[in-house]
């Protein structure tokens, strides 16, 4: 008796739902119950990278003469289908991913994710993100412009917000003026589908070149590289592991061709003896909670603290050790991430550091292990900083125990670069201090500094920077959430040198043509008019 097995699902390439070019497929798996799920996927070869990128080179040139109202309707209309899709989307991303439909994904994500389209369309029709500058002495006016078709690769943490066809850097390239190639990733093919399809429609309604949005699955590594590395391709933005994400780098970098990288990222966080003293038990449920939530995968998790010696610290080492017991092992992402995080945690162990809970416990029926926490002395970390860093991605943390303020301060002066920093201190104001030591400490080493407030919450902000030192990213200068500075990535400033009025673009024209300005000698002192 033969078994019927389903053919792969098709690409979306030139504005085409067609049968990829693949020798090899693949399934994502349902990391509750540990089972393959159909559909099945298909892994791309090079003519189907070639293809697509011929198609967003042509829609590129097409995008050039768009106005920005119309790839702003473009985001726009695509929020809106997004919003009209909820359930269908969150069911699909749920299977894939073991996220919980609520709030997780339905009531946080889902709605970031329309948010933050519908601010990058607001982005897109102001056209203030560019920073056009006029200066009248020189005759010289420069503005930020598209740079040409972006790659997306998009992480496994978060499948709608950060997905490859719906994500901050989706959006960032696509009101910039830029067309996409998303490659989604392999834990949730059919969650991206989903989007890529929506859109496709969204593209149609608004008269969008048909390549704006381009959909492959999964390539070689080799591919990737290529992709990466293409002269068609303006820029890639990448979110995911450090190993493939360097290696991406290194093809780009090559190339000459630019690549913006959310790598591993520990997260540290600093508590004082005075913060513990006050509030300890109320600071180890922030603490927990934050660590835990999302079985511990998110990139901002706070993986690394530091504790001081002394009766205080104890009774908060002792409180979070209780708590990582008691809690619930949650469902990790996918069996890649469960052998990456028992990867990291043996590392940390032969590294040095004592298991206090957990290190063990992995469910056959599902993609989980036991809520691990780990310790280690100051002097230790000092001998192998590097070692200590090691990112154990999931429901892990290492605690370290410092001497005093003087020893800590060493150790966050062996930091690697990181997404975020945090400083606990007292209400009080006693150990101002010593708490500001610890933030100049850490300023050079995040790319977001907190007081008092655990990092897991991203606001979608103008203010906020969501990046970091190396190797939280690959370039510290920019940030993959807020809008306007994450659609810098993916544009090139150029300067228009004695140029024609009627030969300007449009936003840098004298008013009242111009959308926004800002004029440099003084003379205009606004910075957009209407």
């Amino acid at each position: 008796m033969s078994i019927a097995v389903s053919s792969p699902q098709p690409v979306l390439i030139a504005g085409k739902w067609r049968p990829a070019s693949s020798a090899s497929d693949f399934a994502a798996t349902d990391p509750n119950h540990n089972t393959p799920l159909e559909p099945r996927f298909p892994v791309s070869q090079w003519s189907d990278v070639d293809e697509a990128l011929d198609a967003a080179a042509a829609a590129f040139e097409e995008m050039r003469k768009l106005p920005p109202e119309q790839i702003a309707k473009f985001l726009e209309d695509y929020a809106d289908r997004i919003d009209a899709n909820k359930d269908a989307l969150v069911d699909a991303a749920f299977a894939e991913t073991g996220l919980a439909k609520s709030p997780r994904l339905a009531d946080v994500e889902l709605p970031r994710t329309s948010n933050q389209l519908r601010a990058a369309a607001a982005a897109a029709r102001s056209g203030d993100w560019s920073l056009p500058t006029i200066d009248t002495t020189t005759g010289i006016r420069s503005v930020y412009r598209p740079l040409g078709p972006v790659a997306v690769f998009g992480p496994n943490n978060f499948p709608f917000a950060f997905g490859s066809v719906s994500g901050g850097d989706f959006a960032a390239a696509i009101a910039a003026g830029n067309p996409v190639i998303g490659k989604a990733n392999s834990s949730h093919p059919e969650t991206t589908r989903r989007f890529a399809e929506l859109a496709a429609q969204s593209i149609e309604a608004t008269g969008l070149p048909p390549a704006t949005v381009q959909l492959l699955y999964r390539t070689s590594h080799a591919d990737g590289e290529r992709l990466v590395a293409d002269p068609r391709i303006g820029a890639t933005g990448y979110t995911g592991g450090r190993a493939p994400g360097l290696k991406l780098k290194a093809a780009a970098d090559a190339a000459g061709k630019p690549i913006y990288l959310e790598l591993s990222s520990v997260n540290p966080v600093v508590f004082t003896e005075a913060s513990l003293r006050e509030r300890g038990d109320e600071i180890a449920g922030e603490y927990v909670t934050s660590v835990l939530m999302g079985t511990g995968q998110f990139c901002t998790n706070p993986g690394l603290v530091f504790v001081p010696d002394g009766q205080a610290g104890d009774s908060f080492v002792a409180a979070i050790q209780t708590k990582f017991a008691d809690a619930p092992a949650g469902t990790l992402l996918s069996p890649g991430v469960l052998k990456g995080l028992k990867s990291g945690i043996q590392t940390l162990v032969d590294t040095g550091a004592k298991c206090l809970v957990g290190g063990d416990g992995e469910q056959s029926d599902r993609c989980a292990m036991a809520n691990t926490l780990l310790t280690v002395d100051g002097e230790a970390f000092l001998r192998d900083p590097e070692g200590f860093q090691s990112e154990a991605f999931g429901n892990a943390a290492l605690v370290v125990r410092t001497k005093n303020a003087e020893q800590t301060c060493r150790c966050l002066s062996l930091l690697e670069g990181n997404l975020t920093g945090c400083v606990y201190s007292s209400k009080s104001g006693d150990d101002d201090l010593e708490a500001r030591e610890f933030m100049f400490a850490l300023e050079p080493r995040v790319g977001r500094l907190l007081n008092d407030k655990m990092p897991t919450g991203v606001a979608v902000s103008a203010a906020m920077n969501h990046g970091g030192p190396y190797p939280a990213t690959g370039h510290p200068g920019f940030t993959a959430v807020g809008v306007p500075g994450s659609l810098l990535r993916f544009a090139k400033l150029t300067s228009f040198d004695n140029v024609r009025q009627d030969r300007l673009p449009e936003i840098l024209r004298d008013p009242p043509h111009a959308a926004a300005w800002r004029r440099i000698d003084g003379a205009w002192s606004q910075a957009a008019v209407g």
